[in-house]
């Protein structure tokens, strides 16, 4: 099967969606499809700081193409930034290569303005489609202006598959933009057991002293990243031992690298790590935090697990589906610094719950997060589709409306 796989700012910056793609394509190549990529990616300072910046690498057997996403770097220009000319840009590279080779599948990761340019080309050569709903694009897209609201509802009603990570978030999506529940496929994250998994010779559970407390990801206070520098000073306040590291890139760092300097709490910042780096940053810490305020489904979380450690997370969207208070990680509300604290304090404290969790996590995540069994699923979808024509009709003008996001591109 010929695959056209359109992801968004693809690596090299490390992101839990880069990580999601590498895998996907990596499953579609070893059943023996034909898999283009097409990814834009910033060249700007501004978008290089948050993202890395930079066409994105090539990927073992997958067709990878890099494209500029010259519309979003004019934020800073009158009307901020220009998503509609990078839908353009996206639309025609889909049509360019489908005309030296027909697709059989385009499959979109995140609903805008990846969903909507391909259901744009889908359009004009009959393609089936496949979108999936992923992290922030279905948490606050569509809520910013009318012009991505009516974009999102076009793409949640016309996509021949809507694929989304979990219940909670689906659930979030229908209440907010008012889709049925029926639209969804759930196939949740996964994560590569063999890639990562515990230290050689560690039990789950196990620390050295002073524990080693360790975010990983994105570098966002939406993410979290700022409630975990104020967790850290109540538990220094209380003469709780600690080390901590904050791992990533973001549109935060800054600002908690300040925060950090405020407080004085001396958290060490190990800036960008590639992917292949990831699994050792997990294997030299003793515990995962993550105090996020909404996940599509969070593949840090997995990872953490897969690595023999115990997380500290939030009762968030996305979170919920693969962690449990008390079972397999530690929950507290988004935004409670106090309860964080109060978390991090027990699985620091007490070593038998600290080896509880991780075992538990460990466990679990191995029996159902593999990506043997995800990719899986959604080559099923695809092998549905197969053969079949695109059934939307697409009305392909969008209302123009103001947008906050024009000005601050990064959060789509």
């Amino acid at each position: 099967m010929r695959v056209l796989f359109l992801s968004r700012r693809f690596f090299p910056a490390i992101s839990g969606m880069s990580v999601y793609a590498l895998n996907l394509l990596r499953e579609l190549v070893a059943a023996g499809h034909d898999v283009t990529m097409v990814s834009q990616y910033r060249g700007d300072p501004a978008g290089t700081k948050v993202y890395g910046g930079g066409p994105p690498p090539e990927v073992p057997d997958v067709r990878v193409i890099g494209r500029r996403s010259l519309g979003e770097e004019a934020f800073a220009e009158p009307g901020g930034a220009d998503f509609e000319r990078d839908v353009d840009d996206m639309v025609e590279t889909i049509l360019a290569e489908h005309a030296k080779k027909p697709f059989d599948i385009l499959h979109a990761q995140y609903g805008y303005p990846n969903g909507w340019a391909v259901l744009l080309a889908a359009q004009r050569i009959g393609v089936p489609t496949v979108v999936s709903i992923q992290g922030g694009d279905g948490h606050w897209v569509g809520s910013c202006c009318e012009t991505h609201r009516q974009a999102m509802l076009r793409v949640l009603d016309g996509a021949d598959r809507l694929l989304i990570g979990c219940d909670s978030f689906a659930q979030e999506v229908v209440e907010r933009l008012g889709v049925s529940r029926d639209r969804f496929t759930i196939v949740p994250g996964a994560v590569d057991v063999h890639r990562f998994h515990p230290a050689p010779g560690r039990a789950p559970g196990d620390a050295e002293d002073p524990v080693r407390l360790f975010y990983h990801g994105r570098v966002d206070r939406r993410k979290g990243a700022l409630d975990f520098l104020d967790a850290l000073d109540l538990l220094r306040g209380q003469g709780v031992a600690f080390d901590a590291a904050i791992s990533g890139i973001g549109p935060d760092l800054d600002a908690c690298r300040a925060r950090d300097a405020e407080l004085g709490l001396g958290v060490r910042f190990l800036g960008y790590a590639d992917y292949d780096a990831a699994p050792a940053l997990y294997r030299d810490a003793d515990v995962f935090v993550s105090p996020t305020y909404a996940e599509g489904f969070s593949n840090t979380v997995l990872e953490a697990m897969a690595s023999g450690l115990p997380s500290v997370s939030c009762t968030a969207v996305g979170v919920v589906d693969c962690l449990r208070h008390g079972e397999n990680g530690l929950l507290s509300t988004p935004g409670d610094v106090p309860a964080l604290a109060v978390n991090l304090r027990a699985v620091i404290e007490d070593v038998p719950l600290r080896r509880r969790l991780a075992g538990t996590a460990l466990e679990e995540c191995r029996r159902t997060y593999s990506w043997g069994a995800v990719g899986r699923q959604i080559m099923d979808v695809y092998e549905e589709l197969r053969g079949t024509r695109f059934a939307g009709t697409v009305d392909p003008v969008l209302p123009r409306s103001e947008c906050r996001f024009r000005a601050a591109p990064h959060l789509l």
